[in-house]
């Protein structure tokens, strides 16, 4: 059974039609909108500091979404993919983002709309990532700006694809 717990007081609050893995973890001051998904081993620690997500967010297998105490808070806009095994930390990521398996965005980082974060990239404290463009690398570095077709290609189709997936769980 999925590990949804309050702390402090304060216990997470999840939209409709939201599918949560049953060895996802999502604690505190947690909201989300409807239709996201927390999948195998996801960690949503909203101990420290507020979680917020938009509507059709989905948090993927191993990865980590958290805060800093009394510092950042974290927020994930609307159509937001958090690949397997990928860290939030205190950050803004605004609508239509892809942040690829492994990527590490560190603090106080603000990703812009219809931006992908490669795979593996390590966004350093305080990094801003313009909107339409893909950044990778350690440090990540911008590599070019996205089109069209990988905003419909990749970061919607992704997205889209884990909201058909959870519907096989329910």
């Amino acid at each position: 059974m999925a590990f949804i717990l309050p702390v402090n007081g304060i216990e997470p609050s999840l939209g409709k039609n939201t599918f949560v893995a049953p060895n996802a973890t999502i604690v505190g001051d947690v909201i989300c909108g409807d239709d996201c998904s927390f999948w195998f081993n996801a960690v949503v620690r909203g101990d420290v500091n507020s979680i917020r997500l938009g509507n059709k967010v989905n948090i993927q297998d191993g990865a980590v979404i958290h805060c800093t105490y009394q510092k950042t808070k974290t927020i994930l806009g609307n159509n937001v993919s958090v690949g397997h095994n990928a860290i939030v930390h205190g950050s803004l990521v605004h609508d239509n983002v892809l942040i690829g398996m492994g990527a590490i965005v560190m603090d106080n980082c603000e990703i812009g709309s219809n931006s992908i974060i490669a795979a593996g990239a390590v966004l350093t404290e305080g990094t801003k990532v313009p909107s339409g463009c893909i950044f990778a690398g350690v440090p990540a570095k911008k590599v070019k700006d996205i089109s069209e077709e990988l905003i419909n290609g990749e970061i919607n189709r992704i997205a889209n694809n884990y909201l058909m997936y959870s519907s096989w769980f329910k």
